[in-house]
């Protein structure tokens, strides 16, 4: 917790009131989580953020064909070079401290691949995480998530934007992101070697192209 919030709870005689009154609230959250998990169905795209069941609109098109291209190359980079990873796209459920979340495309490298089994149905915090924008998504994908993917390790994030063809790239540092906008290549240091045009999440020719050249 920042000293700008802790401090003024540490000099307050009503300190063990307050301590009580977060446990409190941090109970009930997570029971209102535990009922989240036993009511989602995949069928349904939801997440849990911050106590708050948050539903998601149908994507537009331009939004999945993004997805789409994303998980076929990094599969097959990952089942080409034998990385030993992971890949899965939008209903992957993965619970961090406080919330639960289903981003839109995740890769676990192989050491967190040990964790993950034939049953497993909330899956550990990514190695990558990457989430296209949508308008109704812009502001967590820029905020919270951003803010909790750092605080649990994850060590790239990237944020897609399908309307102008771009990808920002946050690698983490200590517990920060340092981010800058991908150029030409679009390149990852964890999924070992997955480097492709970043042209290549746009547009199906480049997508090809790229596909032939990881499994070839």
């Amino acid at each position: 917790m920042p000293a700008v919030l802790l401090q003024p709870l540490l000099d307050s005689p009503a300190l063990p009131h307050h301590v009580e009154a977060l446990q409190r609230a941090l109970r009930a959250e997570a029971e209102s989580r535990e009922r989240f998990r036993k009511w989602l169905t995949p069928s349904t795209k939801a997440e849990f953020i911050n106590g708050e069941v948050v539903m998601h609109s149908p994507a537009r098109d331009v939004h999945n064909q993004v997805v789409r291209r994303l998980v076929t190359l990094l599969g097959a980079h990952n089942d080409a070079h034998a990385l030993g990873g992971t890949v899965a796209a939008e209903k992957a459920l993965v619970g961090l401290t406080r919330n639960d979340y289903e981003p839109d495309v995740a890769f676990w490298g192989p050491d967190k691949t040990q964790e993950i089994g034939r049953d497993t149905k909330v899956y550990p915090a990514p190695d990558l995480v990457v989430e296209v924008l949508s308008a109704s998504t812009s502001g967590r994908d820029r905020g919270v998530k951003r803010e909790d993917y750092a605080a649990h390790g994850v060590a790239e994030y990237w944020i897609v934007d399908a309307d102008d063809e771009s990808v920002v790239v946050h690698r983490l540092g200590g517990r920060q992101y340092t981010e800058a906008t991908a150029g030409a290549t679009l390149a990852s240091e964890v999924a070992a070697g997955f480097a492709i045009p970043t042209r290549a999440l746009f547009d199906d020719a480049a997508s090809l192209a790229a596909l032939r050249a990881v499994v070839g």
